[in-house]
C-alpha cells in the first residue's frame, strides 16, 4: 500500500490540493500529515477535497487545534508506523525499536535516515516557505520511498 506524507501546509492550500490531486491520480487512499497545517479551514478544506483517510498530528503552528493527536502510531499491512511533528521526539520513537519507520516535519527539509532497522523520515514542505515544496510517498510493501517535488508533478 503506498502512503502519502505531507508537513507544514501552513495554510497553503492551493498546494495542498495540487499535492492531493496527484495523490488521488495515483490511487494512493491515505494522507499522513506531520503537523503545521495551521487552520482548522486547511484541514476541513483538505478532508472535503480528498476521498481517502487524511489523518493529522498537531505541530507548534496548529495552537488553535487543540483536540489534534501529538503523535499517532499504527500498524499499516505489517509495518509499524509512527509520525509526528517534531524531530527529536520522532528520533526517540526511532530509537525505542517499536518501528519500522517514524514520519516528522517541522524543519521545513527532506530527510531520510536509518536509525537501527527504523528509516526516519522527513517529508519536507508543502508551503513553500523556505524550500520548494515537496511531500513522500512511502510503499509498505516494498520499503520504497519516494520525494515528490510539487513544480515537477
Amino acid at each position: 500500500m503506498k502512503i502519502a506524507i505531507v508537513s507544514d501546509t501552513h495554510n497553503n492550500m492551493a498546494n495542498f490540493k495540487k499535492a492531493i490531486d496527484w495523490i488521488k491520480k495515483e490511487g494512493i487512499q491515505l494522507i499522513l500529515h506531520c503537523g503545521d497545517i495551521s487552520s482548522q479551514e486547511t484541514i476541513d478544506g483538505a478532508v472535503k477535497y480528498f476521498e481517502g483517510e487524511i489523518k493529522f498530528v498537531k505541530g507548534n503552528a496548529d495552537f488553535d487545534m487543540p483536540d489534534l493527536p501529538e503523535n499517532v502510531e499504527t500498524e499499516i499491512e505489517g509495518k509499524k508506523i509512527a509520525f509526528v511533528h517534531f524531530p527529536n521526539e520522532a528520533k526517540k520513537m526511532a530509537q525505542s525499536g517499536k518501528f519500522d519507520v517514524v514520519f516528522y516535519g517541522h524543519t521545513h527539509r527532506p530527510w531520510d535516515e536509518k536509525i537501527g532497522e527504523c528509516h526516519l523520515i522527513n517529508p519536507g514542505e508543502l508551503a513553500g516557505q523556505f524550500n520548494k515544496p515537496t511531500f513522500a510517498v512511502y510503499d509498505t510493501a516494498t520499503g520504497e520511498l519516494q520525494l515528490k517535488i510539487l513544480e515537477k508533478l
